[in-house]
């Protein structure tokens, strides 16, 4: 069992999965977030991205302002963890190519 699997942690996982939109998806992270962490996951997805597309450290450190050690954590969970970034970003690029064509 991950460290991460717990009654409270499914129920948080149900409650965002019933989000509907972008706009309720941002009056719940407001509420449930401070500004900081959720700029710091933006941040997080943002190095996810720039990784995804080869960009070395030092640029994705200059664009996003991720220090390293934030970079190579997101690097490691991109290459060995649960794909759940990858899938996101895949759904992401399809999302705004669709936004694109209209």
């Amino acid at each position: 069992m991950s460290k991460y699997e717990n009654e409270s942690v499914d129920r948080l996982m149900r409650a965002i999965s019933l989000i509907d939109s972008p706009e309720e998806c941002r009056m719940l992270f407001e509420d449930l977030c401070t500004i900081k962490e959720i700029q710091n996951m933006a941040m997080r997805l943002d190095t996810a991205t720039l990784l995804s597309q080869g960009i070395n450290y030092q640029e994705i450190s200059k664009r996003t302002g991720a220090s390293t050690a934030t970079i190579t954590r997101v690097g490691r969970s991109y290459n060995y963890g649960k794909d759940g970034y990858k899938m996101i970003l895949s759904r992401l690029d399809e999302t705004e190519k669709l936004h694109e064509r209209q």
